[in-house]
């Protein structure tokens, strides 16, 4: 199975935007309609889409549905939306809008049932964000640090069902450092879940180094500021990833 390239759309008060280092002060803001950012990925090739509500992460709660919910009407692949999704209530909502996949962060550290239950109740819908500082978890909006390990939260979910897990390295993101290739593919062989990649792509090589490794559990890579600022093109990251 080759390697899924995930456009990434972040949303801060209904404006495409990319933050550093998760940080809503330092924001840049790429345009004021979602939508016709998700199609332009679309035109490109992109099968799949990755979806950040950032003031909902932030507030617990969806505060950026009316943007998601006009991505997920006119793009025509599959799309993954995080951000705030701390309810089963919010969780049905979103799966009832369309998207197909529905990642949860901040709750997975602190109410890990609630991740087991709606693994059960939506098979193959359920990503855990595994968001980490210096191999250390991150939760609400990247704004507090855990005392729990990467790679252990992961492994509480091995047995849960989960489609994937979805690993940022905090201390990259956005900053076109260059993805944590190496602390990825050691999450990826740590457990049987796939990983996603995220967080500091900066160009072609890290998508042909991450396909390349396909066969040790990276699902998929995340990509947004490369892409946006024209470092990365994503009809060559789609055909380096499926060519690998």
């Amino acid at each position: 199975m080759s390697l899924i390239v995930f456009p990434a759309i972040d949303l801060k008060a209904g404006q495409v935007v990319r933050l550093a280092e998760g940080d809503m002060d330092r924001a840049t803001v790429y345009g004021d309609d979602p939508a016709a950012q998700a199609m332009l990925f679309a035109d490109a090739g992109a099968g799949h889409l990755h979806v950040v509500d950032l003031d909902g992460a932030f507030a617990g709660e969806s505060r950026n549905g009316e943007a998601v919910r006009s991505i997920v009407a006119r793009f025509p692949g599959h799309v993954q939306l995080g951000g705030g999704i701390r309810t089963p209530k919010s969780v049905e909502a979103w799966f009832d809008a369309g998207v197909a996949r529905v990642v949860i962060g901040t709750a997975a550290l602190e109410n890990p049932s609630f991740v087991r239950e709606m693994a059960s109740a939506f098979p193959g819908g359920i990503v855990v964000a595994v968001d980490a500082r210096d191999g250390m978890v991150a939760t609400k909006g990247w704004a507090e640090i855990s005392t729990t390990s990467a790679v252990d939260l992961a492994r509480r979910f091995e047995d849960a069902g989960v489609a994937a897990v979805l690993f940022t390295d905090v201390g990259r993101d956005g900053l076109l450092k260059g993805c944590n290739v190496e602390a990825t593919l050691d999450l990826a062989r740590a457990v049987s879940i796939p990983v996603i990649a995220s967080g500091g792509v900066k160009g072609i090589d890290e998508i042909h180094v991450l396909a390349l490794h396909a066969r040790d559990g990276v699902e998929g890579v995340i990509t947004g500021r490369a892409l946006y600022d024209g470092r990365l093109d994503l009809r060559a990251a789609l055909s380096v990833a499926a060519a690998a």
